[in-house]
């Protein structure tokens, strides 16, 4: 989280201070309308930047991924550059009508306007005589961006339709990259600021053309088969092996990866349960029934059908030096965790994590299904990992106090957390106040695409 903090905050102050140096005369600006139309520039420049990083961050690109910490934090990131160039949009747009409107009610005065001296450069010219088309298209991509910014962030948004509307934001971007190419100050092109919106106009157009053809993600993805399909009723949740026989990578406990079984749905991430063999391709995944999408999966699956998987993704791999690891995983948080076991059970006789390290899982569940508690008490056996089950019915909440009370060097341990967000806010805000250094020991999925 604190990435993505430092990643929003320092591309509103680099813009910024990139613009203040192309218009270094804003501050001595005199009269509302010069300041208005200082405001529109700056704001239609942060906002275009902002949506270009989103976009960007849309393909899902590898490089930054190690440092964020994850593409989760990738996405939560591109989720608060949308919603925060929407805000800045939105104060742009208000800087633009805002003023429009005033005069036409009589509150305030247009100021005259003398005869402008003729353009002699022909690219300026150019740029000139498209004012009035990038004006009337942003408007228009304006209020496309704020209602598809608005239905993504409704929950009860079918995620199907969720897909498809999302992808018009590519088309919208295009829109207001025209807007912003011809609008921004024609002198500005030729200063740091112009080089770096050119940069990230570019990568933004470049992005939102591969988002519109459907290529993202295309150069990791494989065609796999679902070779077994086990539903457990009273978890309601749908274990699927799927053979990768060629082009799998190979992935390390905890990663994820994106599963697409129907166009019209559109890829889903599901965390992968199962550790990798080259000799033995296949790839787990359980789902639960948590939506429409996921309730169907049962009726829609069937054994010998073709999937397509892309990843691996996600940097929740447990890697670290500590003596002691803690792992909890709320619900259907568990599977990372049943990956892990079953990886250590493949590889106790050549581990790949540091000697003597232990493991304590902290499973805790609403729902019971014997055949697959029994199936994941097996795993920690196998694995040598201590298993903590608490069924919420019969053993209460799990909290912070239980959890150190039953690992008594968990100031030495780290915490691995994968579940409902609140729960692992609750936790870590519970272990910060007790002094553990959460933000280099508690490691938390932010599983949420949207």
């Amino acid at each position: 989280m604190r990435h993505i903090k430092q990643v929003l905050v320092g591309i509103l102050a680099l813009v910024s201070l990139l613009w203040v140096a192309a218009e270094p005369g804003v501050f001595q600006s005199a009269g509302f309308f010069a300041i208005r139309a200082a405001a529109v520039q700056y704001t239609g420049v942060l906002a275009i930047a902002l949506m270009s990083v989103a976009m960007m961050l849309a393909l899902r690109p590898r490089w930054p991924e190690r440092w964020m910490g994850g593409l989760d934090k990738m996405y939560r990131l591109h989720k608060w550059l949308g919603i925060t160039a929407l805000i800045v949009a939105i104060i742009h747009w208000l800087w633009t009508q805002g003023p429009k409107w005033a005069v036409g009610w009589g509150f305030l005065e247009r100021p005259a306007r003398g005869d402008r001296p003729p353009i002699e450069n022909q690219v300026e010219a150019a740029f000139s005589s498209l004012r009035g088309t990038a004006e009337g298209v942003g408007e228009w991509a304006f209020y496309a961006v704020v209602a598809l910014i608005a239905l993504a962030l409704v929950r009860a948004f079918p995620y199907r339709w969720f897909y498809k509307t999302h992808r018009l934001l590519a088309l919208a971007y295009l829109v207001l990259m025209f807007h912003s190419v011809v609008l921004l100050t024609f002198a500005d092109w030729m200063t740091p600021l112009g080089a770096a919106m050119a940069v990230l106009l570019a990568g933004g157009t470049f992005s939102a053309g591969v988002v519109l053809l459907r290529r993202v993600g295309a150069a990791r993805q494989v065609k796999g088969r679902i070779a077994e399909l086990t539903y457990y009723p009273g978890v309601k949740a749908l274990e699927t092996v799927i053979d990768v026989p060629a082009g799998w990578p190979g992935h390390r406990p905890g990663q994820f990866a994106f599963a697409k079984s129907d166009a019209s749905e559109g890829a889903h991430p599901y965390t992968i349960a199962s550790g990798w063999h080259p000799d033995h391709p296949r790839i787990t995944f359980v789902t639960k029934e948590l939506g429409d999408h996921t309730r169907g999966l049962k009726e829609r699956l069937k054994v010998g059908q073709e999937v397509r998987v892309e990843g691996p993704y996600g940097c929740f791999t447990f890697d670290d030096d500590c003596r002691s690891q803690i792992w909890i995983g709320g619900g259907i948080g568990i599977t990372p965790f049943i990956a892990r076991m079953k990886h250590m059970a493949l590889r106790g006789e050549a581990p790949d994590w540091p000697q003597g390290q232990v493991a304590d899982l902290f499973h805790t569940t609403s729902d019971v299904d014997e055949v697959a508690l029994a199936k994941l008490a097996e795993d920690a056996r196998a694995a040598q990992v201590q298993l903590h089950l608490l069924i919420d019915a019969r053993d209460g909440r799990l909290t912070g106090a239980r959890i150190r009370e039953a690992v008594p060097d968990w100031r030495e341990a780290s915490i691995w957390f994968c579940g409902p967000a609140g729960f692992g806010a609750a936790l870590r805000a519970d272990f910060a106040t007790e002094g553990f250094p959460v933000d280099k020991r508690f490691h938390q999925e932010l599983f949420d695409m949207r």
